[in-house]
């Protein structure tokens, strides 16, 4: 069998056959830089090794908008546009219609497929915008799409709307469910893995460092240090961490904060390949990962720390064998994999100011200072909600006081301007007005902007500046500058060829250069461009 399938490879690299299997691999909250801080750790027959030496690096490639959460990145990488078009502009926002705060996959419409939780109300419905997997599925109904994530949105998106199946971790459970909107039932290999209990299995484990904790010292801040968050039950962050006391207080949710997280995913991953022939047959099939722990590691323990560290050395190791498993099972030359990420990460700003950078925190105290101000000059608050720097407006207010929006925004957006950490402020009209405009910074923030989900004034914070209190331990994300911006676009396997580049690319590019590839229709509200390194020398 062997002799009769190297020539197919060799046939498929010559004429720029399609593959027969794509894999979207997206790392949440992975900067650049770890490629390259953590490279002296990677093992020698690691994934990130393999993909960059024989894959296409973008080293300088960038999300285009702000605000720079999972939800809208994920759906930013597979429809090739941004918020502006495809509507998920955070993981949550507040819908002033019904006066309330939604989730970004929410669906009240379907039920959870898998167990008895709420967990499974979700369905790629709020995304207003077709993915490269649903072109894919419109072109080829006989391809399978499947996406897979312990984090909903992180499995939803990417799947697209007419995916064959999205899955993603239940807290509760520790089972991968998913919603009607996708079938009525699980398939029985789903479910057949459920029964294994893996959650139980991985958090009866200590979490110790998979090197010498020495090895990580060069490239790391040292072990407990004061700036970084702790589990729950822990006084100290500091190895080992000993899951099987800390799940009595967190969980089997505790999984997604450890490296394990992105073990289950590896798993469950393979499991999907082998029992749906993804990659082995006709059609061609996608497979849409994304690994979650990183994120939740990263959020409690910052960019710096030894366990972000380890959480790369195993993930590196894990994404090796699964190269391995690819190669083995679809063969080497018949699948294209793409490796990204969601967003970056600031460093926490505590650490910043220890060592005199600036840095800092916003609590949205200001916004009650607002609510005085715009109460003493109007004899109302105002203020409806405030969130993701948004401010909304009560328009209902304003009416019934007849009173002029566009002055009610001017009034809020100075005196805004006139508080720190605030570098920017643009009302509803200057961002949908934008296109007139060449600033980096306005055009950045409308194209994460869409009216109907969006404030009417949005806030832009100086840099070194998070969401929450400047005094907290860890760290968030969510700016347009280059800490949270930069990110991976490594392209491997079916006939890339290894090489670099250093010009400045953007995370929608990565939609249209899958369509190409694929010679499926653009994403119907794409804005990106193909990356001509890849098209263009796969189309020789």
């Amino acid at each position: 069998m062997r002799k009769l399938l190297l020539p197919v490879v060799l046939l498929c690299d010559i004429v720029g056959a399609q593959p027969k299997l794509v894999v979207g691999i997206v790392v949440d909250q992975m900067k650049y830089e770890y490629l390259e801080r953590f490279e002296p750790l990677f093992d020698a027959n690691g994934g990130f090794k393999r993909l960059l030496s024989e894959g296409f690096n973008y080293r300088n490639a960038h999300y285009n908008y702000s605000p720079t959460y999972t939800g809208p990145g994920h759906a930013s990488i597979y429809t090739g546009t941004t918020p502006m078009y495809h509507g998920i502009v955070g993981n949550e926002w507040y819908d002033r219609y019904r006066q309330k705060s939604v989730y970004c996959a929410e669906d009240e419409t379907v039920r959870t497929v898998g167990d008895d939780s709420r967990e499974g109300l979700m369905s790629c419905r709020p995304l207003l915008a077709s993915t490269i997997t649903d072109e894919l599925k419109l072109q080829s109904a006989r391809s399978k799409v499947i996406g897979i994530s312990v984090k909903d949105r992180g499995s939803i998106f990417p799947a697209g709307h007419a995916a064959d199946a999205a899955y993603w971790l239940a807290d509760e459970s520790g089972r991968f469910i998913t919603s009607t909107y996708y079938m009525s039932s699980l398939p029985k290999w789903v479910t057949d893995f459920n029964r294994q209990n893996l959650v139980d299995k991985y958090l009866s484990q200590n979490w110790t460092t998979a090197l010498p904790l020495s090895a990580y010292l060069p490239y790391t801040e040292a072990d407990d240090c004061s700036h970084e968050g702790t589990f729950t039950g822990m006084a100290k962050s500091v190895f080992p961490y000993p899951l099987p006391s800390l799940r009595q207080k967190g969980g089997r949710k505790l999984i997604k904060a450890t490296p394990f997280g992105n073990s289950i995913i590896f798993d469950f991953a393979k499991e999907a390949i082998r029992h749906e022939k993804l990659g082995q047959r006709a059609e061609t099939d996608f497979l849409a990962i994304s690994f979650s722990s990183p994120d939740y590691i990263g959020h409690m323990f910052g960019p710096r720390s030894v366990e972000v560290a380890d959480n790369y050395v195993r993930l590196d190791r894990e994404l090796g064998e699964f190269l391995d498993y690819l190669d083995k099972t679809v063969g080497k030359g018949n699948y294209l994999i793409f490796l990204t990420a969601d967003h970056a990460v600031a460093d926490i700003p505590s650490y910043l100011i220890e060592r005199r950078v600036p840095a800092g925190g916003f609590d949205y105290s200001v916004v009650n200072e607002l609510k005085k101000h715009l109460f003493d000059t109007y004899g109302d608050s105002l203020v409806e909600r405030a969130t993701n720097l948004n401010i909304y407006l009560n328009h209902s207010a304003i009416q019934s006081r007849k009173l002029d929006y566009q002055k009610v925004m001017e009034s809020a957006k100075y005196f805004l301007l006139s508080k720190s950490p605030i570098v920017h402020v643009f009302t509803a009209q200057e961002i949908t007005q934008s296109h007139t405009l060449n600033f980096h910074h306005l055009s950045e923030t409308a194209r994460g902007y869409y009216y109907r989900r969006s404030g009417d004034i949005v806030m832009v914070l100086e840099p070194g500046y998070i969401e929450g209190s400047g005094a907290r331990r860890g760290t968030t994300h969510g700016s347009m500058y280059p800490y949270d911006t930069r990110v991976p676009i490594v392209f491997y396997g079916a006939g890339i060829k290894a090489g670099n580049s250093s010009r400045r690319v953007h995370i929608t590019d990565i939609a249209p250069t899958l369509a190409l590839l694929l010679k499926t229709t653009f994403p119907n509200a794409c804005m990106g461009h193909p990356l001509v390194e890849i098209t263009d020398e796969l189309t020789k």
